[in-house]
């Protein structure tokens, strides 16, 4: 049998993984209930002490029945991890049975237990290695934000025992001489334990054998200050001499000689050669680039020193990445065992920064480590690098770094590693915890700027028109992307001369703000200025409505929408654009640009356009992406209720889709920038389009299991409907809340949506929208477990459906009804009411109603003992479902094939359906729930 890897913590957070899969542990009071067992892991906790442990003081009069609830989810949700952690009712109370290093607080003090016994034993190596496996599973707090008597005593207990672990280490550190690993760690330990004088003396030891004197001095003057502030004492006997031999530079505080023995085996198998191609017209910075050598140079030997670190900050267009790379290139002979490279995208116009994890993970690949031994948790992924990079000689650079948070976990703990960054934020906390080296870079000098632009332009044009490269430069003012910006206006204009482009610039006097950072940025704007003015109108049009676009990019065919140009003229007008550096083509057809560029064609949207453009430019694209989503949702769901017709905005060209695959493929690729559309459109007054393109987009995002994108637009539509005074409307927005919610098990807040969609639909005398709300209702109730009621709301829905005369609800309420009888023991009821839907799927021509009949009347066959039938029935909805495209039934329908042949002993074929369902599964990347279930299937066979 194959084992899960289960992990269950409360250091950092209460949470639950299965195989790397976050279980969902329901609400906060349901996961102290966890935790309070995690702790006491393998003893009886009674029922009356769990009550007191998760309510403390003032425990509400039904706690404990709410707390057999939560026992009862909690079971439920672990059910994929049975064979490793179980809840189990003893006399009295509640076990939770688990190995102890499944749980990362239990695991913390077996590690940092058998550390100290290394340790005694002489085995230095291992003690290090065990304390900083047990430290790295430390990622927050003990249970944080749970306030109980307590889990706030257990709180204390399990920080001290982190702090002694800390300290132990420390100390174990300095004896080996490993101070400089040391200088990552003790800053965050001491910021968190001011009064620790323990602590402090292992930070000012560690800095000062890191050849930071003064900043040892300074942090014994910060002790003794607070000691004195808060406690109204002197620092201790021990901390005051350390201080003194500090001062007079003592040889006894020298770090202890390494051993020199042979070097221990590595694991790493590859020299990782990460550096992009070398700028190549890089111009000038001769001082920077010595003062780069100078700050990345070691001073005595690597052990005297911690790792070299300089940031290059500067404002946006400097140069700063060009600088890096140049240097690097030149430096690679230094650094024999690689160079590895990593855009941490801290300013990208859209999107999150990355996540310097998956760098690490990046890293630990790119120097041979396998992936499938990796540690689980990203602290100790973080570990492992800094242990895989000790005493390599080796570069890292951090390009577009965000803050010091993010680079904190790419550095490396060994000092013969050398770590170059690049950002827009000066980076003070580097400095201050790491010693990292600055060089600020300011923009070119006269010479430089000139030398650049000559280099873009030649010479000989520069000295034709001596008085108009003066002009240039000046308007550029030394930023390299400004001359980058000029030049390519005067080379891909062969006609453009420096005189007239210089004529252009005089009356451009205002600059570009920065974007988000608040950095100037010189005179980009007049350069943008200049760019946009050399445009023919059609392709300055495009530019400014280029801007309007909701998302990070746009595609080609809603570029045709928002611009109104045929397909042929658009391509000829972006290609203008990226002709001067105006618009960029990151993938095949799709184009963005620059965030600053952005900014300059909203606000020319703005000012040099007539009003009505940019309105008329957003309008089209939001009816080219609501329609073309309709078009595409009816391809998903052909039976569903149509809406009513919308007009459509001259130009906006919506899409068309032949197949169900091209409109999934359509959705997967368009579905971020379709759900920034629908909020757009709402800041932009048009409630119509929002609810529209958030309807026709559900369909999509709820075959992928994306819930919380589902709730995402849902909310924003329901608010949208509400200024619409549209009753229906609001009555579908609240049933695709409650499909969300109930898929995602937040069955009370599913309930709460229904009830008030019914009511929305009663009260507008909706049969129709009723129908829905009570075949929703029905869902519900079998996803709790209460299915006489589910039969109950299927059964009523059958009635609405049949009296709206809607023939395509009505079968497939028919086909919920028929699985409320399967679920209920009655399968010759459910044969029946199979029968019913499939005649009149037949008649509709419901391929996709008689694919999930098909799949009911399998079930139903199967409860009664007809395996033959229900084979066949399962092929019919296979068949259909595999026509349609419809993975995700398919592979539904595959899981309850497998049951019937294990039931009929073959074990083979229901081994291999379920390894099909398995693929299709991952594939489209549906919800853990549906994987673990297959799994768990699998391991039983």
């Amino acid at each position: 049998m194959i084992r899960v890897v289960v992990e269950l913590r409360v250091l950092g957070g209460i949470e639950a993984r299965v195989d790397g899969r976050r279980l969902d542990l329901g609400p906060a009071r349901q996961r102290r209930v966890l935790a309070a067992l995690l702790i006491e892991a393998n003893h009886v906790v009674t029922v009356d002490l769990l009550v007191d442990r998760v309510w403390g003081e003032g425990a509400p009069q039904r706690a404990r029945s709410t707390l057999y609830s939560y026992l009862s989810r909690l079971r439920h949700a672990l059910r994929t991890a049975a064979g490793e952690v179980r809840i189990a009712r003893r006399s009295g109370g509640y076990e939770l049975t688990v190995a102890p290093s499944a749980v990362d607080l239990h695991r913390f003090r077996t590690l940092a237990a058998g550390a100290r016994t290394a340790a005694g034993e002489g085995d230095e190596d291992e003690a290090a290695r065990l304390f900083e496996e047990a430290l790295a599973l430390w990622r927050g707090d003990a249970c944080p934000g749970v306030d109980t008597p307590w889990f706030n005593a257990q709180r204390e207990t399990a920080h001290g025992e982190r702090l002694a672990a800390a300290l132990d280490w420390g100390d174990l550190q300095l004896r080996r001489g490993f101070h400089a690993e040391l200088l990552t760690a003790l800053p965050v330990h001491a910021e968190r334990h001011p009064l620790d004088e323990r602590l402090a003396a292992q930070l000012m030891l560690a800095l000062y054998r890191g050849g930071r004197p003064a900043d040892a001095l300074h942090h014994y003057q910060e002790v003794r200050r607070r000691l004195a502030d808060e406690l109204g004492i002197d620092p201790g006997p021990p901390l005051r001499e350390l201080y003194q031999r500090i001062l007079t530079s003592d040889p006894c505080l020298a770090p202890p000689a390494r051993d020199a023995g042979p070097e221990p085996a590595r694991t790493v198998t590859t020299r990782p050669r990460q550096l992009p191609a070398a700028p190549p017209l890089f111009t000038g910075r001769h001082s920077e680039l010595a003062s780069l050598n100078k700050l990345l140079t070691p001073q005595g030997e690597p052990d005297d020193g911690a790792v070299p670190i300089a940031a290059i900050c500067g404002t946006g267009g400097v140069g700063k990445t060009w600088l890096a790379l140049r240097w690097a290139h030149d430096q690679q002979e230094r650094f024999p065992d690689g160079q590895l490279y990593a855009d941490l995208r801290g300013f990208a116009p859209s999107g999150e920064p990355t996540d310097p994890y998956a760098v690490v993970r990046g890293f630990l690949e790119a120097l041979g480590a396998d992936p499938a031994n990796l540690p689980g948790t990203p602290q100790a992924q973080a570990a492992t690098y800094r242990s895989l990079t000790a005493g390599l000689r080796l570069l890292v650079v951090l390009d577009n770094a965000r803050d010091t948070d993010q680079v904190a976990p790419l550095l490396p703990g060994s000092p013969t590693c050398t770590v170059l960054i690049t950002s827009r934020h000066q980076l003070p906390g580097l400095a201050a915890s790491h010693g990292a080296g600055q060089l600020p870079l300011e923009t070119l000098d006269d010479a430089e700027a000139r030398e650049l632009l000559a280099r873009r332009l030649g010479a000989d044009r520069l000295a034709a028109e001596p008085a108009a490269a003066a002009e240039l430069l000046r308007h550029c003012a030394g930023l390299p992307l400004a001359i980058g910006l000029l030049a390519a206006r005067l080379t891909t204009n062969p006609v453009l001369t420096p005189t007239a482009l210089a004529a252009e610039l005089r009356d451009t006097t205002t600059r570009l703000d920065a974007l988000e950072t608040g950095e100037a940025t010189g005179d980009v704007r007049a350069v943008f200025a200049s760019s946009y003015r050399a445009l023919d109108p059609d392709s300055a049009r495009v530019f400014r409505q280029l801007a309007q676009a909701p998302g990070a990019d746009i595609g080609l065919s809603a570029a045709v929408g928002l611009t109104a140009l045929p397909l042929a003229r658009l391509r000829t007008r972006l290609r203008v654009l990226q002709a001067h550096h105006l618009v960029r083509e990151p993938a095949p057809g799709r184009f963005t640009c620059h965030d600053l560029l952005r900014a300059y064609a909203l606000e020319l949207a703005r000012t040099a356009a007539p009003a009505a453009e940019a309105d008329a430019a957003l309008t089209r694209v939001l009816d080219h992406y609501a329609h073309t989503a309709y078009a595409a949702d009816r391809l998903l769901l052909p039976h569903r209720d149509p809406l009513p017709p919308a007009p459509v905005a001259e130009g906006a060209h919506p899409g068309e889709f032949a197949t169900h695959d091209q409109a999934m493929a359509w959705f997967a690729s368009e579905h971020p920038v379709l759900t920034a559309a629908v909020d757009h459109a709402v800041r932009t007054g048009r409630d119509a389009q929002a609810w529209r393109l958030a309807w026709a987009l559900t369909t999509f995002l709820a075959r992928r299991g994306r819930w919380a994108d589902v709730t995402a637009v849902q909310t924003t539509a329901l608010a949208a409907a509400v200024r619409l005074g549209d009753p229906a409307a609001r009555a579908e927005s609240h049933r695709a809340l409650a499909w969300a919610c109930t898929e995602t098990g937040r069955l009370a807040e599913a309930r709460r949506e229904l009830d008030r969609a019914l009511a929305l639909s009663e009260a507008n005398g909706d049969l129709l929208s009723a129908a829905h709300t009570h075949l929703a209702l029905g869902w519900l109730h079998e996803r709790r477990g209460d299915r006489p009621a589910a039969l109950r709301h299927d059964q009523r829905a059958v009635d609405l459906f049949t009296s709206a005369g809607n023939l395509p609800g009505r079968a497939r309420a028919l086909n919920a009804v028929a699985w409320d009888h399967a679920q209920l023991g009655d399968p010759a009821a459910s044969v029946r009411r199979c029968r019913e839907a499939l005649a009149l799927q037949g008649e509709l021509g419901d391929e996709r109603g008689r694919a999930g009949t098909w799949d009911t009347l399998g079930y139903a066959y199967h409860q009664l003992g007809e395996h033959t039938k229900a084979i066949d029935c399962y092929e019919h909805s296979l068949d259909l479902n595999r026509a349609l495209g419809h993975r995700y039934n398919e592979a539904e329908t595959l899981v309850h094939l497998s049951q019937t042949h294990r039931a009929t002993g073959a074990v083979e074929p229901a081994r291999e359906a379920l390894r099909q369902a398995l693929g299709i599964y991952l594939d489209i990347h549906a919800p853990d729930t549906d994987v673990d279930q297959v799994r768990t299937l699998l391991r039983e066979l």
